[in-house]
């Protein structure tokens, strides 16, 4: 006994478009017919499931679903859309590195050292990092310049541990200890001053650079997401797939490109589903 069970059908005309119940014994005319996709018990059952975890689509080929392309297809322009985005953003990142590195820091004759991605994302926001200890006097002097990054740091330690930010009080005082050790850590060094005084242009390739770079791993990571994805998607449908095929019963699923409107008018999707008891 074979019980058929036949999916919604897309019937697109060309001023409307309807959705439509296609009954078990209508026979419209077929444009396309990628063919059944039996999925008889030829496998032990966990095989199909950990075969798509691992790739896509293959669990749905090895018991002859042809639906398992799609997912190979997907797999395809997701891990090259991932491929790029991450090509992408090292390029931008490379090109943001050097500019920082060959303009903003050469002034200062620095060293090549790794820091944190949010040293670069302060150097789009402030033209000069300012100097880290103001003058040569014993001690370290925090510069006072609001405009530069150090000087607003400064001035932050200031309104958080001193009663009056306009007042210096005794320097062995318990407030400028606390507001120095506050500079201290959060300033930038020696070795990671910089300045984009006198390279505007230089600071927008900057800029334009860091987005850039951003936003390409951005995608990157999505495409990702959407990759892991369709590897848990095709692994469930392989999983359910081979629990609705046992010996006593073959599940079919046919997809087929109709015309239900004549000269291809009337061209949509239709899909089927048949289990065999």
């Amino acid at each position: 006994m074979a019980v058929a069970v036949a999916a919604l059908g897309a019937s697109v005309g060309p001023t409307h478009a309807v959705c439509q119940a296609i009954p078990i014994r209508e026979a419209p005319s077929v444009l396309f017919d990628v063919g059944q996709g039996e999925m008889p018990e030829r496998h032990p059952p966990w095989l199909p499931p950990v075969a798509s975890l691992l790739v896509p689509g293959s669990g749905q080929l090895l018991t002859g679903a042809n639906r398992g392309v799609v997912y190979l297809f997907a797999e395809a322009v997701l891990v090259a859309a991932y491929v790029t985005a991450q090509s992408t953003g090292r390029y931008h990142s490379d090109t943001f590195h050097d500019l920082a590195f060959d303009v903003a820091r050469a002034p200062f004759g620095p060293v090549i050292a790794d820091t944190a991605f949010q040293y670069f994302e302060t150097m789009e926001e402030f033209v000069a990092s300012g100097p880290f200890d103001a003058d040569s006097r014993p001690g370290l002097q925090p510069p006072t310049d609001e405009s530069t990054f150090n000087g607003s740091i400064w001035a932050l330690a200031r309104r958080n541990f001193f009663s009056d930010p306009g007042v210096i009080p005794d320097p062995t005082s318990p407030e400028y200890l606390q507001a120095i050790e506050f500079y201290r850590s959060r300033a930038v060094g020696p070795n990671f001053l910089w300045t984009w005084r006198g390279a505007a242009l230089e600071h927008d390739l900057f800029r334009q650079a860091v987005n850039r770079s951003n936003d390409a791993f951005q995608r990157g990571s999505t495409a990702l997401g959407v990759l892991l994805a369709n590897h848990l998607v095709s692994a469930l449908d392989a999983f359910i797939s081979g629990r609705l095929s046992t010996p006593s019963r073959t599940a079919t699923l046919r997809t087929r490109v109709v015309d239900r409107g004549g000269m291809g008018l009337g061209a949509g999707l239709e899909w089927s589903l048949s289990v065999a008891f």
